[in-house]
């Protein structure tokens, strides 16, 4: 088993004093949650890795007003889900061929591979904005922010699925392995911890109810903070689910994402890890794995996972079988069915993912990023800049800003006039609207939302 500490520097002694703060008056309670949930694990792994990827479920976007209780329960215990004929098939590959125009026309784009290009930092090509304003797209982010649960009291709208620029890929088949994107865990690294408010979202897990803990809960996420040291490609604002476009038909050995499809399981085991060690971490196999094998321990500053830079920066959470060895990733996460141009892709963002390394497919790999982003007035303060950053054709406000034109000076940038009406109001360039019937926490999210964008 691989060390456990930082990849490059000194894991601060705080760490030590936050394990022992999060640890007091729960020690017993996370002892028998770890023993429980890696017996869980054992199971559910050999459940996964036998049913691959039939694993995650798949709806079609007609369906979506009318699934059963159960249908949508399995989706929220997996975490992920294709949802499919969202977009027409000529209209995704037409995104496509306008993408790879743009990016023609603009040689000097930044993206990797060096030297042969196929993810691209771009954001506001004429397809970005027709996709992420396209009525269906719009209407299954709405949807799928309905997964979460918010009471009366909490000030989001899910009905609303805010504009959040993200970029591209069109990755072409090859021999050499990708290994940009292995598996890990966005929206947080230390913050899950160190954060107060995203660390009470997995309350239930450090106190011992984690069979009962929801990973749909918002309240914890509405205000909470992702991005204390100002990582670059952090996420600042809450998604609740990730997600991407296919532009191409694409299965699993083609270059495709990856999932570990159990929510509870994988967030329960991420955050009780940094509280657990190997009594001897040179044993292999189920050896290593007996629970006789973990003791309980504080001692240690480091976070599994997670690295610390020379210069104290953190980044991750990556999990690998050297330090999450319970999850059995190189058997359990598995790829996602084959997708057709117009389907979608989501992921709950606490849902460890990877993107396949091998691409052996006859054609491209072509999948458009694009999440649900709730309103909320955490979440419209960052549609601020992003909207005036637009106006600018500069990268978002959470991305890298390059050498600070962005696409400003680039040939065929997108328009407003590319953005449908619908697609103007994500982006804060239209009054949002409460839908009627809406709680009282939504309303209030509208008309605070309106008051930011300087739309009231």
């Amino acid at each position: 088993m691989q060390a456990l500490k930082g990849k490059a520097g000194v894991w601060p002694e705080r760490f030590v004093d936050l394990k022992k703060q999060i640890a007091s008056g729960n020690e017993e309670a996370m002892k028998r949650s770890w023993n429980e949930v890696i017996e869980a694990l054992a199971d559910r792994t050999k459940e996964i890795a036998r049913a691959g990827p039939d694993y995650i479920p798949q709806v079609d976007f007609s369906e979506l007003s009318s699934l059963s209780k159960d249908e949508v329960a399995r989706i929220r215990k997996v975490g992920s889900v294709i949802i499919r004929n969202i977009v027409e098939d000529d209209v995704a590959l037409g995104y496509k061929e306008v993408l790879k125009e743009y990016v023609k026309a603009n040689p000097q784009v930044d993206g990797f591979p060096e030297g042969n290009k196929q993810f691209f930092e771009m954001y506001w090509s004429p397809s970005q904005l027709k996709a992420r304003s396209h009525p269906n797209v719009l209407a299954t982010g709405a949807w799928v922010n309905n997964l979460w649960d918010a009471s009366d009291d909490d000030i989001v709208d899910l009905d609303h699925c805010m504009s959040y620029a993200d970029r591209f890929r069109i990755r072409q088949p090859s021999p050499n392995k990708w290994g940009a994107h292995t598996p890990h865990i966005d929206g947080g690294a230390t913050e899950r911890w160190e954060d107060p408010t995203l660390r009470s979202s997995f309350a239930d897990i450090f106190n011992g109810n984690w069979k009962t803990y929801n990973p749909w809960a918002i309240s914890g996420r509405l205000n909470a903070t992702t991005d204390l040291y100002r990582r670059p490609n952090q996420t600042s604002i809450f998604r609740t689910l990730q997600g991407w476009l296919a532009m191409s038909d694409t299965g699993p050995g083609e270059g495709t994402i990856r999932f570990f499809p159990d929510l509870i399981l994988s967030n329960t085991y991420i955050m009780l890890r940094p509280f657990f060690k190997p009594v001897n971490p040179d044993l292999s196999g189920e050896a290593l794995l007996d629970p006789s094998n973990w003791v309980f321990d504080t001692s240690d500053p480091s976070i599994p996972g997670i690295g610390v830079s020379a210069e104290g920066r953190f980044s991750g959470v990556r999990p690998s079988d050297a330090t999450h060895p319970h999850l059995k990733l190189d058997e359990a996460i598995v790829s996602v069915p084959r997708v057709k141009p117009g389907d979608m892709v989501f992921w709950h963002c606490d849902v460890i993912h990877s993107v396949e390394d091998m691409h052996t497919g006859p054609s491209d790999s072509s999948v458009m990023y694009i999440g649900a982003t709730p309103l909320s007035p955490h979440n419209v303060r960052y549609l601020v800049g992003h909207r005036d950053n637009f106006l600018k054709r500069i990268p978002p406000p959470d991305f890298p800003q390059g050498n600070g034109l962005g696409e400003s000076q680039f040939v065929g940038h997108g328009e407003e006039s590319d953005m449908t009406p619908e697609g103007l109001v994500a982006m804060g360039l239209r009054p949002f609207t409460a839908k009627e019937g809406a709680s009282r926490g939504a309303k209030e999210a509208v008309k605070d939302a309106n008051a930011i964008l300087g739309l009231a």
